[in-house]
């Protein structure tokens, strides 16, 4: 299994995580983002830079992952793609997205998206709390949980 990061927009606190927990379990984890990243050195952790472009990270996310990986993304779109190859998809607050769930956050993310297209100024999304961490880093542990421990 790997652990694919929509890396251009991921929260630093989160990669910290990602690092920490690529590490100790010895999993792959996989940074794609179209510039250059610096990860830790390990075996395990590594950066995958692309080119520049719409979609273009996110679309390589979707070539390369497979049934079972997780995406770390905020990216709706990407996450349902994901979804359809039978990975899974966790956002950096922690929201696990599932084929059960994916749906309706499709919609909310259109219905958004034509509201601002519209001209309506919704804002963006509050800053990265400490709540949404620890919900991402128990998301995390119970993925990892289900996951085969390597010998």
């Amino acid at each position: 299994m790997t652990i694919w990061v929509d890396a251009d927009a991921c929260p630093i606190v989160i990669k910290d995580i990602l690092y920490r927990a690529a590490e100790r379990r010895a999993i792959a984890l996989v940074l794609v983002a179209n510039q250059p990243l610096k990860v830790p050195p390990s075996p395990h952790i590594r950066a995958l830079q692309v080119a520049a472009g719409f979609d273009i990270a996110d679309n390589e996310i979707v070539r390369l992952c497979s049934a079972g990986d997780l995406v770390i993304t905020s990216d709706i779109p990407l996450a349902a793609e994901v979804i359809g190859k039978g990975g899974l998809a966790l956002s950096p607050r922690g929201e696990l997205l599932t084929k059960d769930n994916i749906g309706p956050r499709l919609n909310v993310r259109d219905f958004l998206d034509t509201m601002r297209a519209s001209g309506v100024q919704s804002g963006g999304p509050p800053p990265l709390s400490q709540r949404d961490r620890m919900n991402f880093a128990n998301q995390l542990d119970r993925w990892l949980a289900q996951q085969p421990r390597k010998p």
